[in-house]
């Protein structure tokens, strides 16, 4: 049941990954990544409510501040960038770049938290780092010019940083509260950043606009939002819960491959052998990290 959860986890993202990327046609990164996290707040609040986990759960003070820290980095700040990096450079190229959030993360885990680097992890880096600088060379989308390209490569390698880095911060606070809970909060607190984060910013200005967009973005970014920020993150924990932590990690990384299947049917971008490379480099970069 595990493993099904976990390729589930990858499915449903990769299906997120689309919507976002045809939503954020319309709706600005700040502004989108704000709309994404409202709604996945109200269902993560119904859902901790469900499972007995309400907010007002007693905890430590430096739990909640290790919390707030990591919903500002690897929410706030982190999913932001995604987005941006997300509308510069496509689905398919975008999922190659989020490769690198293993290895980052057991690099951040290294100097952050003392653990062990081994040598499957610097093998995992190097591999995901080289398909990363050869998707530099691949075919651009349609409109893309290389300096947007590299732009938003920039960009998506700085979100898998800063997602890395936010969760290795919190993780200590996972070992001695429940996950839902965490998860909730870190929520919450990335809501109370973005909100006066996008009324200050030069697209919060023009919110009758914002207002007017097509219904077509609008439902685009809730099904990304359900698919990708509530229904993949339950079936993530899932998989986590129902089999070996490895096991789910590998299984979970199958959305790059779904995601360029889908990138190259709905969206049209280009297939090449050069992506396909980058794509088996990918893979095997993240299973070296996580079988180490």
């Amino acid at each position: 049941m595990g493993e099904f959860f976990a390729l589930l986890t990858a499915a449903l993202w990769a299906g997120a990954v689309i919507c976002f990327k045809l939503s954020g046609e319309h709706l600005p990164p700040l502004v989108l990544n704000l709309f994404r996290v409202a709604v996945s707040s109200v269902l993560l609040l119904a859902t901790m409510l469900v499972v007995g986990q309400p907010p007002w759960r007693a905890a430590e003070g430096w739990h909640y501040l290790l919390i707030a820290a990591s919903g500002l980095i690897a929410i706030a700040i982190s999913d932001t960038l995604f987005h941006a990096s997300l509308n510069r450079i496509g689905a398919g190229l975008s999922a190659i770049v989020d490769s690198l959030y293993p290895p980052l993360t057991a690099l951040f885990a290294f100097l952050i938290l003392a653990e062990r680097l081994t040598a499957g992890d610097l093998v995992g880096m190097v591999l995901v780092v080289a398909a990363v600088l050869l998707t530099t060379q691949a075919r651009l989308p349609a409109g893309t010019t290389r300096t947007q390209l590299l732009v938003g490569l920039v960009l998506g390698a700085l979100a898998m940083a800063t997602l890395g880095l936010g969760v290795v911060i919190v993780k200590p606070v996972l070992a001695e509260q429940p996950v839902i809970w965490v998860t909730g909060m870190r929520q919450f607190t990335a809501l109370a950043i973005l909100v006066p984060s996008v009324a200050l910013s030069r697209d919060g200005a023009r919110w009758r606009e914002l207002l007017r967009l097509p219904r077509r973005a609008i439902l685009l970014a809730l099904a990304g939002t359900v698919l990708g920020s509530f229904l993949a993150l339950m079936f993530w924990i899932g998989g986590m819960k129902f089999t070996a932590a490895g096991t789910a990690a590998i299984l979970n990384q199958t959305a790059i491959i779904y995601i360029l299947i889908l990138a190259t049917w709905i969206l049209r971008e280009p297939f090449t052998r050069r992506k396909l490379v980058a794509c088996a480099l990918a893979v095997g970069g993240v299973v070296a990290v996580v079988a180490a």
